[in-house]
Parts: C-alpha cells; structure tokens; sequence
C-alpha cells in the first residue's frame, strides 16, 4: 500500500459507527489497583451520536453530546453515561430528522439558532458549578446536569443574567480564590467583531467587559490568573455572512490568513483594559496549558500548531494529513508589553487536550499531560496513541506512554492530587480497543506514566473517543 494510503489507526471507525446507549451499572471487576486516594468522579464528555434520519454527520464536533461519569469511592465503582439533553436533540428526537445545521455538516432546509448561530449538541467540555454539572458547547449557554445521574436540568443562564444568543465558550476558568467562574464569547460581526468577558459570581451577578477585536477571529480557549484573562488571537477568521446568507458550515466559513499575524492579548479581569497586545508570529492556538504571575512578569503555555486543525476533524477519516504541534511557554512583561521569552518544549508531534494539577492554579507549575499521535508526521487516518507526561523544568517529555496496537485514547488525562501530601499523583483517560470494540478508563501513576496503567477499569459498552474531561474529589 502506498504510503500516502496508509492507516494508521485501523478499527478506528467502529467507534464512530454506532451511538452507545445510555447506563448506569456498577463495575465489579477492575484490572489492577487504583490508588485508595482516587475518590471521587471522572467527568468526561464527548459527540456521540453521528447519524440521524438517514444524515451522517461529517464532522468530530457535529455529534449529539454524550456525558459520562465514573464515580469512585470506598464501594467499588459505578459508571453513567446520558445524552445531554438540549434544544438540539430534544426537537430532532422529536421529529425523527436532523434539524440543525451543524459545525461541518449542512444539509438542504436546515436551520440556525435564531438565524445566527448553531445550535449546540453539547459536546465540548463539563464543569461542576454550585451544586450542577455544567455541559457547555461552543458559542452558547451551558446545560445543568445532574451531577450523579446526569440526567439535564435544563439551560442554565445564570438566573436570566444571559440570553439564549450570548456567546459564552466552552471553556470557563475558575477563580478558587473569588470563587469566580470566567469566561469570554466572541462576537463575529464583521464590522465590529468583538469579545465578551464576563465574570460569574458564586451567588450568580454577572460582571461582562468588552474588548474590540481588529478581526473576527475563532477563539477556543483561553488562561486566568489572578489579575489577567491572555487570549492567543490565531487569525482563523469566520465569514458569518457565508454561514447566515450563504448556507455554509462553519467549518467552510473558517478562512485561515496566516499573513495576518497572531497576537497574544493580555486582558486586565478588573478594568477589561488591553494590557499587551504582542505579535506571536504566525502559529495557531486551540488549547491553552496554563498561565501564572511571576513577580512583573506574566507566563503563559500553550499548544502551538502551524495551522488550524478543525479541518482534519472528518469522521472517521481523522488527522489525515501530516501535522505537528509543540507546547511553547511565553514570558511577558506586561507593563512593557513585549515577549521577554518564547521557551520550546522538545515535543513535536501532533499533541492536544492538555492539563494540569488544578491545585497549581495561579502558580508555577511544573508538570502538565497531554495526548499525542505518533504517526503525526506522516500521511493517512491517525488517532490518539500516546499519553505524555510533560515536565516544563526539563523542557521535554518526562515519560510517555504508547499504548498497544489498535488501542486509542479518546479524552483529556485528568490528574488526581494524593490529599495526604505525599506529591503522588494518578492521571485518567479514557481508551478505546478497536479490535475487541471496547472500552475502558485506565490509571496511571501521573509521574510515571510511560510504565502503562495502574488499573484498567473495563466498561461494559463501548464509547467513542470523547473530548474534555475533569475530575471532582470526594467530599
């Protein structure tokens, strides 16, 4: 077979081929041990659901928003699983057919949300929220879930604060010192585009900033510390009149114009003045790792990629094109607003879905994981093989584990912190075995993953590879 033909992740497409069931089942077997310390529950969400009334979505962010829960705790381990039941897939169930228009899929006399935007299928990210579970997609309010059963409570807009066309990202950041949720939204308007800041309140008042932007730029993610919000400004451009007039997913109405520069915009919480807007070259940016003060200077890490990737995001035909990407660390110093340092980290193959010690918010930190592909470099369908435990004091990997053949990774490694202060730590992600069409959580010792996985816990149905996960500690 030649190479430029080849597969790279064979079986690959029998985990989108079927949307997986909802549970709710106790685990009775688990393959090795998990730490004693592991109490609590592993939140990951992903698409789930590709196909509809003779519809096959085209695309990894199209799918229904499917939630998953594996809780933990001294009677064993429980696993449940729900469809995030939304505007989206409460009218489409209801009517048999697809209805929405979605991120990479149009289809003839589908519609938009108000005539302006998608309506969300739930899909991206999950955070626990005063006493819910919050399941955000992009560009819209979040769904509060139930956060045993799973089971959707209903959109959640902060006591009527925001409005059904907010824009609001998929992923907030959390003040635990104020004990602020805060997030952006991004504005597309091609004469004015702009982005939101806006500040949750524990008890819910709501606090919005606006920053103009020169350009109506995708912004996925992006960093808090205690006095900055940083944006990495890829210019990804979407042409909203394509989407509104001319019928196009927003996949085809994304342009990418590298020629324009990417900026690294430092946003003051308090004022919403722009504090530093620096010139970062010409790379893109989905996810960021993390960000701290240190002393007058500002440090910020993020996975940097040469171009976009939404466009390698077809199902289940992923990643096919050779791509690389390398997590970079920027030092800046805001009052001067120049880059002091731009620090690369020895790893170069396509990586994403980093995280961090989350007790380390605000700090320096030393230690991140991520997912990597190992044929990044060359051509054909690829996936997710490689967990990396990333070490910013060595400035490469520490370990990485590969999993075995056939065996993929499918959702963001969440770290578990050892409560009694010995510094261990487990990291969890989710696995996918093509061959055997099965699934399970494995759990690794967070430094020394490369050693494979502590405890394998087996599900009992298949999931598809998922997107971003949290864990919530018992008590």
């Amino acid at each position: 077979m030649k190479d430029d033909l080849r597969d790279h992740a064979p079986g690959l497409e029998r985990a989108f081929a079927c949307p997986p069931a909802e549970n709710d089942y106790r685990i009775d077997v688990v393959e090795g041990k998990v730490p004693s310390y592991v109490r609590g529950t592993y939140y990951v969400i992903g698409p789930a659901r590709f196909a509809r009334g003779g519809l096959r979505y085209r695309h990894w962010l199209d799918g229904d928003g499917l939630a998953c829960a594996l809780h933990l705790g001294e009677d064993g381990a429980r696993f449940v699983s729900r469809y995030v039941r939304g505007t989206k897939l409460i009218t489409e169930e209801a009517r048999c057919r697809p209805v929405f228009r979605t991120f990479g899929t149009a289809f003839p006399g589908d519609r938009l949300k108000r005539g302006m935007g998608l309506e969300s299928p739930l899909n991206v990210s999950l955070y626990p929220w005063q006493g819910s579970l919050l399941a955000f997609g992009e560009q819209g309010l979040p769904w509060a879930l139930d956060p045993i059963t799973l089971d959707s409570r209903g959109e959640h807009d902060f006591g009527g604060r925001l409005n059904a066309v907010s824009p609001f990202a998929a992923h907030p950041s959390f003040d635990p010192e104020s004990g602020e949720m805060v997030n952006f939204g991004v504005s597309f308007a091609p004469s004015s585009p702009s982005l939101t800041l806006y500040h949750v309140a524990p008890e819910g008042a709501v606090r919005r900033r606006r920053v103009r932007l020169e350009h109506p730029a995708s912004i996925h993610d992006f960093a808090l510390t205690r006095r900055y919000a940083v944006f990495y400004v890829s210019p990804y451009l979407l042409d909203l009149p394509a989407v509104t007039e001319g019928g196009l997913p927003l996949l085809e109405a994304l342009r990418w114009r590298p020629e324009l520069g990417s900026r690294l915009l430092v946003v003051e919480r308090r004022s919403g003045e722009v504090k530093a807007d620096l010139d970062v070259g010409r790379g893109y940016c989905l996810h960021v790792i993390g960000a701290f003060e240190d002393r007058r200077r500002l440090v910020i890490d993020v996975v940097e990629l040469d171009r976009p990737v939404y466009d390698q995001y077809a199902v289940p035909q992923l990643f096919p094109e050779p791509q690389e990407a390398e997590p970079a660390r920027y030092v800046v110093a805001v009052e001067a607003s120049r880059i002091l340092e731009r620090r690369a980290f020895d790893y170069r193959l396509l990586c994403d879905f980093p995280h961090h010690d989350p007790r380390c918010w605000g700090e320096d930190y030393r230690h991140f994981w991520m997912l990597g592909i190992g044929a990044s470099r060359r051509p054909g369908r690829k996936f997710f093989d490689q967990l990396v435990h990333g070490d910013w004091h060595l400035g490469r990997p520490a370990d990485v584990y590969r999993t075995p053949e056939d065996v993929y990774l499918g959702g963001e490694p969440a770290f578990v912190a050892d409560p009694t202060g010995t510094g261990a730590g487990a990291v969890l992600c989710p696995a996918y075995d093509a061959r055997r069409h099965a699934s399970s959580i494995l759990v690794f010792d967070a430094f020394d993953v490369g050693r494979g996985p502590l405890a394998t816990v087996p599900l009992k149905a298949p999931i598809p590879p998922l997107f971003h996960a949290t864990f919530k500690a018992e008590g």
